[in-house]
């Protein structure tokens, strides 16, 4: 019988026992200032889109609020949800712009 690899997962599971992937999630990547989703639309997608956050451009800012809204899940109130959507639409908006110039 082969042996079995240890999970990565180790220690991190919801209410039905599975493990979530999420909570294991470790980077040595750029990461976004303290509080920056708890901004407003514009300022999130502007700070995403720098080369200070997001040296390899604006869709690492994008894997970045993506995560963020997957992670925080049911507890994201909606409100926060919308501003948090249009964030992205802008920074999609700013993708689409630098494919164009590139």
């Amino acid at each position: 019988m082969p042996a079995m690899k240890a999970s990565r997962h180790a220690g991190h599971s919801n209410s039905h026992g599975r493990r979530k992937w999420s909570a294991s999630v470790d980077t040595e990547s750029t990461y976004p200032r303290e509080g920056l989703f708890n901004q407003n639309a514009s300022t999130i997608a502007r700070e995403l889109a720098s080369k200070k956050v997001s040296p390899k451009g604006p869709s690492s800012g994008m894997r970045m609020l993506t995560f963020y809204i997957n992670r925080a899940g049911k507890n994201l109130p909606e409100s926060r949800l919308k501003i948090l959507e249009s964030a992205k639409r802008m920074l999609h908006a700013r993708i689409e712009k630098s494919k164009r110039v590139a």
